[in-house]
């Protein structure tokens, strides 16, 4: 059985972490399935929904297979890379990832789950950095994309005091972007993804490959960055149309809804 299943849906993609015995703990096969999708994804995907299989996402390196294989201190650090590159892949290229969450959300598991662009969870959900507990450490970039949404002393504190979040807390901390009902993460996830592949493909692009690494500038080379990407989306000509249609009103209204 696959570690990773691919079912393709019109221009939807559904990553799914296929381990639920092992609440979906990732081995190096996992992570290479992962890579490889989003080296070289089909043309076709516009946007993609990572879900898992059982009641929970995703509890994070499989020790069980890190114990086995005895690895030694360079051995172990080129897997780490392993990770950051597929997780890299995912962030930073220009296709959504929605993940839909539920139960754990724990060490590897938060680190793969910071990498997607929308996170929206059922209240089952919970999230934890036991590494502190077990004699480890992340290595699949949590120290980076973790902290950077709920700051280094707050994951310092999660992994110290062996803290756990559940949604609720998760959503105030910027884990979240949503919460919905039990069973429902995976149809609101698909929804989302399936507005997202609406968007224009250089959009899509100057969203998920520019933000964040924006954000990562100084104010100056941020603000030519971001001058760069909009003059490369506001001058594609696909826009005229849309904004031809927003000025003769028939785009769809804005209005505020409730969280």
């Amino acid at each position: 059985m696959a570690e990773i299943e691919i079912e393709t849906r019109g221009r939807i993609a559904l990553l799914t972490l296929n381990r639920p015995g092992r609440r979906n703990a990732l081995g190096d096969a996992a992570i290479a399935a992962i890579d490889r999708f989003f080296d070289r994804p089909d043309p076709a995907i516009r946007a993609v929904v990572l879900r898992a299989a059982g009641g929970h996402f995703c509890a994070g390196l499989d020790l069980q297979e890190q114990y086995e294989r005895n690895r030694g201190p360079v051995e172990f650090m080129r897997m780490c890379q392993n990770w950051h590159r597929a997780f890299d892949r995912m962030q930073f290229g220009a296709i959504p990832v929605i993940a839909a969450l539920k139960g754990a959300v724990v060490g590897g598991g938060l680190e793969i789950a910071a990498a997607t662009h929308v996170r929206v969870a059922e209240p089952s959900t919970f999230f934890a950095l036991p590494e502190g507990q077990r004699g480890v450490f992340t290595g699949g970039g949590a120290t980076v994309r973790v902290a950077r949404i709920i700051t280094a002393a707050r994951m310092i504190d999660m992994m110290i005091a062996a803290r756990s979040y559940d949604v609720k807390r998760g959503f105030d901390l910027g884990l979240v972007h949503e919460i919905v009902g039990e069973g429902e993460a995976e149809a609101r996830a698909i929804a989302i993804a399936e507005a997202a592949a609406e968007h224009y493909d250089v959009t899509n692009f100057a969203i998920l490959t520019g933000i964040a690494r924006i954000s990562d500038m100084s104010t100056t080379d941020g603000l030519f960055a971001e001058s760069l990407l909009a003059g490369m989306v506001m001058t594609n000509p696909d826009l005229r149309p849309s904004l031809e249609k927003f000025f003769a009103g028939k785009a769809p209204r804005l209005e505020p809804k409730a969280e």
